[in-house]
């Protein structure tokens, strides 16, 4: 039998392989991150959590796990040796919590450390349990309940009367509730009048449904503006016009692209400067950004997914039709665009004249772009694909891209969301 690879901590530019999948509020705002580190099918345990040890520690020394999630708070899963060797990882990082199994609460010497760690103000959420009738069992899930401040219900292969008796059982011991598996604004609505703090699931990347199609004025404003920039005629002087009117949007637009973080040789004064500078492909993809980024209606979390989708695929896209390129990122922005609009993918596209190779991928998932898009996707997930052959080459790209991609969205919505001002 061959033997399996060990799955390096970081890849060759010591960049860290994670995902982070937001937790939202009632509110539809951030409440939390869960950090995932994806590991490809067929891995070994062992090296996955030696790996996995490494590389939380590589992330935190060099600063790049705070700048991903920012000033958030986040939960990373914790190994066995970390939370008895490296216990500064969370006495000095208020913001991480660690995330912890049913198991542990077998493991009196893990007890213990978690009881420490507790007393300096350290957090826990317990992932999601089974109420056994095992009496051993169910102790070690009482032991952790007098631990953790939140606990994780799982509602998506629970029945409501099940995941109820859950909730429950986690707030009598008074740890707040996350549930998980929301896959649906149906499964959203059945829990939010609940006593429940977090929210995660793929009903984020879902459009509510909606019996009657029905774009808001604003929504309907920049369906217009998108419209108008596919004009395959328009140069730098009819994209200036295009959006000469929406002084907000000029004002973000330029503060961006002049902003440290592209380090450009000299200040862009004007739209049609910029326009010549980056070309105009590229300047109608940062004007679609800023007004999608602007749709502040959405919960933020979403906006930044639609932008790290877009600059991963234009990533991808490079290395195998640099030609196509720009026209991928248009593909990654707008996969969220049904959800955006909140309305079907198909009406939007009646509204949105689109290139073919760009509506195939969005419509029926097929063209040059799909797989692009059915990568990151599963990236977003912590799946990876299971070929021995690709997967370490795989995860090296991709966990580079989703980092660049991810502090590119921040800065860029930073700037949509009126955080930063032009002169950053």
């Amino acid at each position: 039998m061959p033997a399996i690879p060990l799955p390096t901590a970081v890849n060759d530019d010591g960049i860290l392989p994670i995902v982070r999948v937001p937790i939202l509020d009632k509110k539809q705002s951030l409440f939390a991150y869960e950090l995932l580190f994806p590991r490809p099918a067929g891995t070994d345990i062992e090296a996955a959590s030696l790996a996995h040890t490494q590389a939380t520690l590589s992330a935190i020394a060099d600063g790049s796990l705070k700048r991903l999630v920012r000033d958030n708070r986040a939960f990373l899963h914790m190994s066995r040796d970390l939370l008895l060797e490296h216990t500064d990882i969370l006495r000095h990082n208020a913001r991480l919590g660690a995330s912890v199994g049913a198991e542990v609460g077998m493991d009196e010497q893990l007890l213990a450390k978690l009881r420490e760690l507790k007393g300096h103000g350290c957090l826990f959420v317990l992932e999601d349990f089974s109420l056994s009738p095992d009496p051993e069992h169910r102790a070690s899930v009482d032991a952790l309940l007098r631990i953790v401040q939140f606990a994780k219900v799982a509602v998506d292969h629970r029945h409501p009367v099940a995941a109820r008796a859950h909730m429950d059982y986690v707030h009598a011991f008074g740890v707040k509730v996350i549930v998980t598996g929301v896959d649906s604004h149906e499964t959203y609505l059945d829990y939010a009048d609940q006593d429940v703090d977090g929210f995660q699931g793929k009903y984020l990347l879902r459009p509510e449904r909606v019996d009657m199609p029905r774009l808001a004025p604003s929504k309907l404003g920049v369906l217009r503006l998108m419209g108008a920039l596919q004009d395959p005629d328009n140069g730098p002087i009819e994209l200036g016009k295009i959006i000469r009117d929406d002084a907000i949007l000029s004002y973000k637009l330029l503060g961006c692209v002049n902003s440290a973080y592209f380090a450009l040789p000299r200040q862009l004064k004007s739209v049609e400067q910029a326009a010549v500078f980056f070309g105009v492909n590229r300047m109608r993809n940062w004007i679609f950004t800023m007004a999608v980024a602007g749709m502040d209606e959405r919960p933020p979390e979403l906006l930044r997914l639609a932008l790290i989708r877009a600059h991963m695929c234009e990533q991808l896209a490079r290395g195998i039709k640099p030609e196509l390129q720009e026209m991928a990122f248009t593909a990654g922005l707008f996969s969220l665009l049904d959800t955006l609009m909140n309305v079907s993918m198909a009406y939007v596209m009646e509204h949105l004249p689109l290139a073919i190779e760009i509506r195939e991928a969005l419509l029926e998932g097929v063209g040059p772009f799909a797989p692009l898009l059915d990568q990151i996707r599963h990236w977003e997930q912590g799946e990876l694909e299971s070929d021995t052959a690709l997967r370490d080459q795989h995860l090296q790209t991709m966990a580079a891209m989703y980092v660049d991609a991810a502090n590119w969205a921040d800065h860029v919505y930073a700037f949509a969301d009126g955080t930063v001002t032009a002169e950053a």
